[in-house]
């Protein structure tokens, strides 16, 4: 290195894993759980000419893919790092995701398309079958949703997960209370309708998990990290005298990771050397932020105009 430039790292312990791995056993479970509600909702839509079931079998399809993208991912990410890919595939979580959204969009078009055709062509929906299949359905989507609770406050590859089975299980509702409708009343639009239903459920949750999905993405500053309390609490450490080119972003769930240029004292760096000051920012930022992967650049007084020089 040229002279005048000190550098330092100041590095938290690589993480085990993604935060989504730690739910793998769980996701498998719900995987197998889904697939079974998915066949037999196909079964019982058809049987009892059920558009609600139908509707949500469709639903439990994209969960099906969902959750085996997630696991997909969840191999990728454990892959180790390479000098091409600096942080593996680590990545991939959140473009699995990313897929889970536009996956949940379809479905729900889908759905309001064909609720539409059954408003124009009635059916004769059976409200006993119905029922049955739907508490079915029911009791197995709130299986799931015990196995992910925990998880999805962690990662959102398994909140993305979450996120499909709630619908379902409020989609089971709405079947229910459907079949319900027409077995009282013989009003058979109450199909289509909680059809319609299911999908209004399905597209809010998507667009909000669409949002955090880029966020991560774009490199936004981590969820619950204010960068102006960042730079604040970096300015009051001794010694410290101006900080630039600060950074912070997200690589997966559970991997947020921050860059800066500090601006230190040379009185400071003389007396109580690099390592100190790189331990105190570590701290710092481990402690009130939760951020524990963190590069340093410490620069001493008039560093930064020596390197606007060199730009130019």
């Amino acid at each position: 290195m040229g002279a005048g430039h000190d550098h330092g790292h100041a590095h938290g312990a690589a993480p085990a894993g993604t935060a989504t791995a730690a739910y793998r056993g769980r996701l498998r479970v719900a995987l197998a759980i889904t697939l079974t509600v998915m066949v037999v909702e196909i079964f019982g839509g058809l049987l009892a000419d059920s558009l609600a079931l139908v509707a949500d079998a469709a639903h439990m399809a994209t969960d099906a893919l969902g959750l085996g993208m997630a696991l997909l991912a969840i191999h990728f990410a454990a892959r180790p790092p390479s000098e091409k890919r600096t942080f593996g595939y680590a990545r991939a979580e959140i473009l699995a995701a990313l897929a889970n959204c536009l996956l949940l969009f379809v479905v729900g078009g889908y759905v309001l398309i064909e609720a539409g055709r059954r408003f124009i062509t009635p059916a004769d929906t059976h409200g006993g079958l119905t029922i049955a299949f739907g508490v079915f359905g029911l009791v197995a989507n709130t299986v799931s949703l015990t196995l992910l609770m925990r998880g999805q406050k962690e990662s959102l590859n398994v909140r993305g997960a979450f996120l499909e089975v709630a619908a379902d299980a409020l989609g089971s509702v709405a079947v229910i209370a459907a079949a319900v409708v027409i077995m009282t009343t013989g009003w058979q639009a109450a199909d289509p309708i909680a059809s319609i239903a299911i999908a209004l459920m399905i597209v809010p949750r998507a667009w909000k998990l669409l949002q955090e999905t880029l966020d991560v993405l774009l490199e936004a500053a981590p969820k619950g990290v204010d960068m102006a309390e960042v730079r604040a609490h970096i300015l009051a450490l001794d010694g410290v005298e101006d900080i630039h080119d600060l950074h912070a972003w997200t690589i997966t769930s559970g991997m947020p990771v921050l860059s800066a240029h500090v601006v230190v004292s040379s009185d400071v760096l003389n007396a109580i050397g690099h390592e100190k000051v790189l331990h105190e920012l570590q701290g710092c930022l481990g402690v009130h932020f939760d951020v524990e992967h963190c590069t340093f650049q410490l620069e001493p007084s008039g560093h930064a105009e020596h390197e606007a020089k060199l730009c130019h």
